[in-house]
């Protein structure tokens, strides 16, 4: 790789990692291609970003999206997006079934370097679809409630008549 190309990845991925909430690193040591592919395939639905890229090239990209703080050392693999929520919660699920060969190492969120307590409390959290869908049905209990109970009340009406 030539000072023009690790000058063009660099400067990609400081634009890239400016524009992200979080940024998770992860060792991926003895990960089968397979594997990787379905890590890449579920982040690309969550609308996650998921790639290897070398520690010095990540380190100064970090850096200059004044995220810094991260130790890179050994194999990484980066996974990162516009939603903190949803890089944590890809990044722990696929830890859950690939946990011999896949580990979270650290993550940079909310302008600092993150604990991995806070990386799988964030994962357990439920995302915004999830708590819409919540939020209707606490508002649709009632009108189903009352329903229920004229239901009630007509057929009880109708075995008096």
């Amino acid at each position: 790789m030539t000072r023009n190309e690790k000058a063009q990845v660099i400067s990609a991925l400081e634009e890239e990692f400016k524009a992200s909430s979080a940024v998770v690193v992860c060792d991926y040591k003895g990960l089968g291609v397979k594997k990787l592919e379905v890590l890449r395939n579920s982040a690309r639905a969550a609308g996650v970003k998921v790639q290897v890229i070398k520690n010095t090239l990540a380190g100064i990209a970090l850096k200059n999206a004044d995220k810094a703080g991260m130790e890179l050392k050994d194999t990484n693999i980066f996974v990162w997006g516009e939603d903190s929520l949803s890089v944590c919660k890809v990044a722990d699920k696929f830890e859950e079934a690939n946990g011999d060969f896949f580990k979270i190492k650290t993550a940079f969120m909310d302008g600092k370097v993150a604990s991995l307590q806070e990386i799988k409390a964030l994962a357990k959290l439920p995302s915004r679809d999830e708590l819409i869908a919540m939020l209707l049905q606490v508002w649709n209990a009632p009108l189903q409630h009352f329903v229920v109970g004229l239901n009630a009340l007509k057929e009880k009406k109708e075995q008096t008549a």
